[in-house]
């Protein structure tokens, strides 16, 4: 039976109008909590890269909540295992002050994974929780404070995080801030140094060893980058850019941290951590999203050394490594190697890159196509040679598509990046039907 159909559809039926809904929303969420479309969208249903709305109507979902479905929404083996752990009264919780085989089996596996000499794992509910370990262990293991991290960049909304991210919208009045420097963004489309490839020499990275020289006393505690730098706007900066970055950041004592909370599990269709692909020599590595399928789950590979330094010290989660997040993040890593989703990501990422390309060259709005894999950003402009931001017309072009059944998301500093993340087992079939519905609404835009 269709999943879209009345007779499965009925059961799931809430009480409560979306118009109810929306006023508890209000009554009781707090004004951060936001919603797309004009008129938001209740899901309640979903498989593989399908979703459903209480209607029953069927959308093809490329954005995967915020980067978060990798094997596919409800995996059959996934619930599987979560049935069965039910069935047998599997402990719902326990800490890692007990054992547990899911934690200890994803550790082993997640360093296997992990490029050579970052065996030491430490897990976390969520991207936000990573990279606060990941800057607690490089400050304690370095002895410094002082933080780099990147203009556009985000790494979580907890306190610490927020203090290195490079947003206005994202940060707060008063909100205190551990000693970090920013650094110009290393963005090919909008080069602050007026360089194409053809004439680029790493400049972006160059200014970051001029600002370790001229904003610090000259050594700093780490360098925090996303591989794609993902509220951004899929800012996808030279694989060169990264290598030249980590030889500094160590030139000055620093940890470099990888911040693959959005392209981990695959997503960048070449490695299961990008980290490995594009040859950073990253010290400490974080994930979350994908790694869980959307289970709240993430996770920290670090090396041998700065593990050690936290030695003495007690450091706790109390929902960190749970069985059934960990089973849901082992499991996750299965499907994607069981069914090749990674080089499914390649294949399609590449297809779908490709007749992106092919729209930019019929509608002036793409002024970029950028990403990696099933990572992928559409830049839009109102004019190529001015490349003003095309706010409104981003946001009229999600409204568009979701008339058209496909859901996307948005991003950049301006909301102007349309951002595409698919489940990794997203089909040539559904990557068309994403193609056309863009091809369609770009052309209602541009028609005025």
């Amino acid at each position: 039976m269709s999943l879209a159909e009345p007779e499965t559809q009925k059961a799931l039926d809430t009480t409560e109008s979306n118009a109810e809904l929306l006023a508890t929303r209000k009554a009781h969420f707090l004004p951060t909590a936001v919603h797309y479309y004009k008129e938001p969208l209740h899901l309640v249903r979903a498989k593989g890269s399908l979703v459903y709305d209480e209607k029953g109507r069927e959308y093809l979902d490329v954005i995967g909540g915020i980067v978060c479905i990798s094997a596919g929404h409800n995996h059959p083996k996934i619930q599987e295992r979560m049935i069965e752990m039910i069935q047998n009264d599997e402990i719902q919780h326990t800490t890692t002050l007990y054992l547990n085989r899911f934690a200890t089996r994803l550790a082993d596996k997640l360093a296997d994974e992990a490029p050579a000499g970052l065996d030491k794992v430490a897990f976390s509910n969520s991207g936000s929780e990573a990279n606060e370990m990941a800057l607690l262990a490089a400050r304690n293991a370095t002895g410094e404070t002082t933080v780099i991290n990147i203009q556009h960049s985000y790494h979580g909304g907890t306190q610490g995080t927020l203090a290195h991210c490079g947003h206005h919208s994202w940060r707060f009045r008063a909100q205190p801030v551990a000693h970090n420097v920013a650094v110009i963004a290393p963005n090919c489309y909008r080069c602050p140094f007026k360089k194409d490839p053809k004439n680029c020499h790493l400049e972006c990275a160059q200014h970051v060893e001029e600002t370790i020289q001229t904003t610090t006393h000259g050594k700093i505690a780490a360098f925090i980058a996303e591989p794609i730098l993902g509220v951004g706007g899929f800012i996808t900066p030279p694989v060169e850019y990264f290598q030249k970055v980590a030889e500094i950041t160590h030139k000055y004592g620093g940890k470099y941290i990888s911040d693959e909370v959005q392209t981990g599990a695959g997503r960048l269709g070449k490695t299961y951590l990008a980290t490995k692909s594009l040859g950073i020599d990253a010290d400490i590595i974080t994930m979350a999203k994908g790694f869980g399928n959307g289970a709240a789950a993430g996770a920290v590979v670090m090396r041998n050394e700065i593990a050690e330094a936290l030695a003495g010290k007690f450091h706790f989660n109390t929902f960190a490594g749970d069985p059934f997040q960990a089973m849901q993040a082992l499991t996750t890593m299965e499907i994607i190697e069981e069914e090749r989703l990674i080089e499914n990501a390649h294949e399609i990422g590449e297809y779908v890159k490709n007749g992106l390309v092919e729209l930019q060259k019929r509608h002036p709005l793409i002024g970029d196509v950028r990403g990696r894999g099933l990572l992928l950003g559409i830049e839009l402009v109102k004019d190529r040679e001015t490349k003003e931001y095309a706010t409104a017309e981003t946001n009229q072009l999600m409204e568009l598509m979701k008339d058209r059944n496909v859901l996307i998301g948005k991003g950049g500093l301006f909301g102007n990046v349309v951002r595409l993340a698919p489940a990794l087992s997203i089909t040539r079939q559904q990557a068309d039907q994403l193609l056309k519905a863009l091809d369609e609404s770009l052309g209602v835009i541009e028609k005025g």
